[in-house]
């Protein structure tokens, strides 16, 4: 189902292990992937010392931009829920430095609920 609901836009749970050995060039030293979430092709991070944004890009998703923010660094977070007739969710993270907040479109509550007590968990 998790490919499923990454083609409907629902956030599904990664492996972190696997994640881990993806990001391995990238993370440092004593850092280890402790949450992960993908969304479409998209992928939301937490690791022990900050989080990341993963955007796949192109038709292959072989590009990727991996934005690291520390969670220092956040501010604030919020979180839209669907209503009758607005389907999908959303989620918003101001990191500090950034005039805009960082933006996340998910298609059910249940995964934005998910996301959203992570990152509490992680920058507060």
């Amino acid at each position: 189902m998790g490919l499923l609901d990454g083609l409907l836009g629902n956030a599904s749970e990664n492996d972190a292990q696997q994640i881990q050995q993806e990001l391995n060039r990238i993370l440092a030293v004593d850092e280890r992937v402790e949450k992960a979430y993908a969304i479409l092709r998209d992928q939301i991070i937490f690791t022990n010392q900050r989080l990341l944004l993963v955007d796949k890009q192109g038709v292959t998703g072989k590009k990727r931009e991996i934005m690291s923010v520390p969670y220092r660094s956040i501010e604030r977070f919020s979180m839209e829920t669907t209503g009758h007739f607005d389907l999908e969710s959303e989620l918003y993270i101001w990191v500090r430095g950034m005039a805009a907040p960082i933006g996340r479109t998910f298609r059910d509550d249940q995964s934005i609920y998910d996301v959203y007590r992570a990152l509490g968990e992680y920058a507060l």
